[in-house]
């Protein structure tokens, strides 16, 4: 068992493609934990076990890959570069205590990497830069690293740096603390000469690393100013300092495929990074309410978060880290959210799909629960002693619906329970079922996120589904005042029916329900027949004249009638009244109304006239624009909910990814005459 001080918990972070993957399989390989390095085209690296994984070559969840190096353990959280899969790396977020973030040397300083950096900045979360595939072609290391020293400055610290030859081809890494350089002979390292000419840039670089080691302390500094040499420990302790602090960012660099520069990455994770108890300290709430900081306490009594669950054909784990104590298959914890007490079933370290069975996990790990049905992703597990429960996972707002619908009528359950089963797994799409419309809607990140969704309903779970974009919720008004009347009359032998009513029909902007009102006189209706009236209406108003959307704000007045003694009843004079309803309605200058959100969208100033042009094809107007920082600006505007159904995808595509947005509805409005033809046809021939 490893304690604390002996574990480091590193979530990789950055761009699809930029190398996450094959950088954990390298460091996998050089620990002994596997003996052939995986590659995702070929579908056989540890992190990408998922079969919608292997099929897409991405990853689409975050994979815990546990390594052991020097008698220390490393919980690495290898997560997806995808921006439809950003929950993934929030569940990462909250178990990691430092991160990495990979930067292929071939495109440089890309969208996910910028969304990573702001990740570990909003979370001041210590984190080192890898530049990966440095030995490829058209790769460039010194582009990218120029390119951060210019938007970072000079916390941008190379403490690894590439050789490369004549022909600028790398073959192999320099350590600039140690001053010592290790080339990749068939995957293994082997220490050379440093080459002719380098060592006045290893020299520069670590004289640069002295100075950020000396601004960490008032010690370090009267030492650097005075002369003296630092110690490697004093190094170490001080590059520590500015890691954890985040007054420093090393920069390594290195190769997946050939594993250049893996073992000198595990050095820096074990000598900068910070242990679990060194980490950000968390906001906890308590059973009355208050707020608290919960320091990581390997003393203290047990307690563990939930940040992950994985359910799929392995089985359901809950993956944990534990914040305080020690924990074993007999502890009993209280589950924060619901107050239940749980006995804790077996306890697992993950390593890709592979579960291993342990006895226990101690203060600072991560590990995973089997077959905790009744906890979810987001739950404190805590000694009954002391319930607290920690801050959730911040998923994103989902952005992007679509109404999903099995292919074979009669599957309606079928598909909820499926979705059901899986947001246990991925709690960052959401779903409801929309009475108005009939349909049973998701929302996501995007579409991608979706299709995975629906291919994994069918994998797991055997049922076919397809989807369609999802119907806007029209409703429809009346402009003008009008009378009408409506007369049920029936009489075939026997009892008949006799129901007569005149209706004044008018808008009104008090409610949006019918207002149903009656000016009868001299009981031409008798009072027991007004229920059955309105009854009448409010069933009427379901379906309006035109496209056959409930109608709104209206007011419907009974004000004269007659009735026959014996034939008129409730029904009668229900009927009655849906036939006033019909009567009048052509008259009344029906029109359609359609949702009109509130859109704030934040986007980058270069990409502004990009976003209001469209907004303008949207039929939106801009209602305002205001500085965000950072170069970013908010701009808010009014847009028809309509035109808004692909907007997730479109907005992604016009500011490649560094826009982003939130939509609420409203109020309803008019649709223009020249949109409501269309609508009106749509709608018929769904009928």
């Amino acid at each position: 068992m490893f304690t604390a001080n002996s574990i480091r918990n590193v979530c990789l972070l950055g761009h699809s493609g930029s190398g996450k993957s094959a950088l954990a399989e390298s460091l996998l390989y050089m620990t002994g934990a596997i003996d052939r390095i995986g590659k995702n085209a070929d579908g056989n690296t540890v992190s990408d076990y998922d079969p919608e994984e292997i099929r897409r070559n991405i990853s689409i969840s975050t994979s815990l890959i546990p390594l052991t190096y020097k008698n220390m353990k490393i919980n690495l959280l290898d997560t997806p570069g995808g921006f439809d899969f950003s929950g993934a790396v929030m569940e990462a977020l909250r178990a990691a205590d430092a991160a990495i973030i990979v930067c292929s040397a071939k495109d440089g300083i890309t969208v996910g990497f910028e969304k990573a950096w702001k990740y570990c900045e909003e979370r001041n979360m210590p984190c080192f830069i890898y530049i990966s595939k440095v030995d490829e072609e058209n790769a460039d290391y010194n582009v990218t690293f120029n390119a951060l020293r210019e938007r970072y400055g000079n916390r941008i610290a190379p403490v690894v740096v590439p050789i490369w030859d004549d022909n600028h081809k790398v073959t192999g890494i320099i350590d600039v603390l140690n001053k010592r350089a290790f080339e990749m002979q068939n995957l293994k390292r082997v220490e050379i000469p440093v080459p002719e000419g380098k060592e006045s840039v290893i020299t520069e670089f670590n004289d640069a690393l002295k100075e950020s080691v000396a601004e960490t302390s008032d010690e370090f500094m009267d030492k650097f100013f005075g002369g003296e040499d630092f110690t490697y420990a004093e190094m170490i302790k001080g590059l520590h300092t500015g890691v954890v602090t985040r007054t420093l960012f090393p920069v390594l660099c290195g190769s997946g495929v050939t594993c250049l520069g893996s073992l000198m990455l595990m050095d820096h994770i074990l000598d900068l990074f910070p242990n679990p108890v060194e980490g950000n300290y968390h906001k906890a709430t308590t059973a009355d309410g208050k707020t608290e900081e919960f320091v990581v306490s390997p003393g203290g009594v047990p307690a563990a978060y939930v940040f992950k669950t994985v359910s799929d054909q392995y089985g359901k784990y809950s993956y944990i880290k534990v914040l305080s104590g020690t924990i074993n298959s007999d502890t009993t914890l209280v589950n924060a959210r619901t107050g239940e007490t749980e006995k804790l079933g077996r306890l697992y370290t993950m390593c890709g799909k592979k579960a291993t069975e342990v006895k226990e996990l101690s203060c600072g790990d991560i590990g995973a629960i089997g077959k905790m049905d009744k906890v979810k992703t987001g739950d404190t597990l805590c000694d009954p002693r002391k319930v607290v429960s920690l801050k959730g996972i911040p998923y994103a707002e989902p952005c992007y619906a679509m109404a999903i619908a099995p292919k074979v009528k009669g599957q309606d359950e079928k598909v909820a329970a499926g979705l059901n089963r899986l947001n246990d797994e991925d709690p960052s799409f959401t779903m409801y079922s929309n009475p108005e419309t009939k349909q049973l809607v998701i929302s996501g990140a995007g579409d991608q996120q979706l299709d995975v969704l629906v291919a994994k309903l069918k994998s797991r779970f055997g049922v076919d589904a397809v989807l369609s974009p999802a119907k806007v919720a029209y409703r429809e008004r009346i402009k003008k005042k009008v009378e009408a009347h409506g007369r049920h009359k029936k009489q075939t032998g026997g009892s008949g029916q006799f129901g007569d009513v005149w209706v004044r029909f008018e808008p009104q902007e008090e409610q949006d329900d019918l207002i149903f009102a009656e000016e009868v006189f001299g009981g031409s209706v008798p009072k027991n027949f007004y229920p059955a009236v309105e009854k009448g209406l409010r069933e009427a108003v379901q379906k309006g004249p035109l496209a056959g959307y409930p109608m709104v704000n209206m007011k419907a007045t009974l004000y004269d009638g007659s009735y026959h003694p014996v034939d008129s009843n409730e029904m009668a004079f229900k009927m009655a009244a849906i036939l006033a309803f019909k009567e009048a309605m052509p008259n009344a200058a029906p029109t359609l109304l359609e949702p009109i959100g509130a859109l704030a969208v934040t986007v980058p100033d270069s990409y502004m006239g990009d976003i209001i042009g469209d907004l303008n094809k949207r039929r939106g107007r801009v209602m305002g624009m205001n500085p965000a920082g950072d170069g970013n600006t908010v701009v808010e505007a009014e847009v028809p909910m309509a035109e808004m159904s692909s907007y997730a995808i479109d907005l992604r595509a016009m500011t490649q990814a560094r826009g982003s947005f939130t939509l609420k509805f409203e109020r309803y409005e008019e649709v223009p005459k020249a949109n409501q033809a269309k609508i009106i046809a749509d709608a018929k021939a769904e009928e």
